[in-house]
């Protein structure tokens, strides 16, 4: 199981998880009040809620560390009693926590009564968990899916979904992190520190299918689990950095990866159908290859669903979104129908165009074959910019160049077609998923099974 966690990542987990900026809660507006904020999530040394925090706290053999802030939801959490490992204090007039001091019970002793003697140990750790919720902030950050749009994600796509909720503090960082490295496409994922940030703000909901998940704690942080289909081989990325390929065999995992995406693409209707799915952030480390040498689509993090019957698009307040090197042209310019489900239909097709060339290079022709390099390698930094990929692809309108020597085989110029007709400027004027995958079917003429070359 691949993760690039960021909006992804998470997205595989966070992600396929779908959490959005358009689905953040905000408190009323009404009767705001400013307190002092020092918590590690403080961008000012002051913010506005609903009312005031003051939080005490002491991690397993760790000293007492108190934070004050703002707080906006779960009032409830206010009325907490102190323990040997929390207090907390709320207040609702401006700056009211600026000198409120906490302490925290004493540990007991064996001498207490002995119905007493492990209610800490079992309220310790529940109580200690809503603090930390409350910590990052105490405004909800919940994104809805509706029950229908829930049902049908085959489970030959290899992908587990979450719906999750954070809490977010009035100058949390959470959000800047997300945005930071989410659409990158580095594969490095957040610093531990920051990690255990997030995982400190974000509680499980609700689990909406296939195998398994659960949330624990380690080292003094919440983790939270999601449990897929194991696929040995990796995401394509890697497979590609490890081997070379036949023609049989790239076009085996080009045919499965079509079927994959024609699949997300389609609604089907009836009691077992499923909405049509755009997945928006298509790439070679989204694509995992199983066992058999197939490939099946993953991380539908950032995926929009739509239905005829309800005609309702639920894509967020950004509609740039995905990582930046596959962002088709109409989304680096900003010129995408976001209206329009078909448009996220075309920058998949525009995606899938660009892993069809790198499982090219990695094709023997002839005794030839090249190094696994990504799309536009040869004409963007390592972790491109926006702005460098809007001048290759819309001002430049440049696309990776296709090998020559991939005329001298008949499937591989099949590919090479079919790369030029993903990369049309004109978003309506190409290919759609069902056509790829039958026109890579009709190559898929030769039976012979397909090998992996060290």
């Amino acid at each position: 199981m691949t993760s690039e966690i960021p909006r992804k990542g998470l997205l595989m987990l966070l992600v396929a998880l779908g959490l959005t900026k358009g689905g953040v809660v905000k408190a009323s507006r009404d009767r705001l009040v400013n307190c002092t904020c020092d918590s590690p999530h403080c961008k000012k040394p002051t913010c506005q809620g609903a009312w005031c925090t003051v939080v005490l706290v002491r991690e397993q053999g760790g000293q007492p560390q108190v934070s004050r802030g703002c707080g906006n939801m779960n009032q409830e959490l206010c009325l907490g009693r102190p323990t040997e490992f929390f207090n907390h204090h709320c207040c609702y007039r401006s700056f009211c926590n600026h000198n409120v001091s906490l302490v925290l019970e004493a540990t007991q002793t064996p001498s207490e009564e002995p119905g007493n003697t492990y209610l800490p140990l079992i309220l310790g750790p529940v109580l200690a968990l809503l603090v930390l919720v409350a910590l990052g902030a105490l405004g909800l950050w919940h994104v809805r899916r509706k029950q229908e749009k829930q049902q049908g994600l085959h489970s030959d796509l290899g992908e587990s979904s979450l719906i999750l909720k954070a809490s977010e503090q009035g100058d949390s960082m959470l959000g800047d992190f997300l945005d930071s490295d989410c659409t990158t496409g580095s594969g490095s994922g957040l610093p531990f520190l920051v990690q255990r940030t997030v995982a400190r703000q974000v509680a499980l909901v609700e689990c909406v299918g296939f195998i398994a998940s659960d949330m624990t704690s380690r080292n003094s942080s919440t983790q939270l689990w999601l449990i897929t289909h194991y696929h040995e081989h990796g995401s394509l990325y890697d497979f590609l950095q490890r081997q070379t390929l036949e023609p049989q065999l790239a076009l085996r995992l080009a045919v499965s990866a079509a079927c994959g995406l024609a699949h997300l693409h389609v609604e089907i209707f009836g009691t077992q159908g499923k909405p049509a799915i755009a997945h928006r952030d298509l790439k070679s480390r989204n694509v995992l290859v199983k066992s058999n040498l197939q490939c099946c689509i993953a991380d539908l993090g950032l995926a929009v669903m739509h239905s005829q019957g309800s005609d309702y698009l639920d894509i967020g307040n950004n509609p740039r979104v995905g990582t930046k090197r596959y962002m088709a042209p109409e989304v680096l310019d900003e010129q995408i129908r976001t209206d329009c489900f078909e448009s996220y239909k075309w920058t998949d097709v525009w995606a899938f165009g660009l892993v069809l060339w790198e499982i090219a290079r990695r094709t023997i022709i002839n005794g030839i074959v090249e190094d696994y390099r990504p799309p536009f390698y040869d004409m963007v930094p390592n972790d491109p910019s926006f702005e460098d990929m809007k001048k290759v692809v819309c001002v430049d309108q440049q696309t990776p160049t296709i090998p020559n020597r991939l005329a001298a085989d008949p499937v591989l110029s099949g590919l090479a077609q079919m790369m030029r007709e993903c990369w049309y400027p004109n978003p309506s004027a190409r290919l759609t998923a069902l056509r790829i995958k039958k026109t890579l079917q009709k190559l898929s003429h030769n039976p012979e099974k397909p090998k992996v070359i060290h």
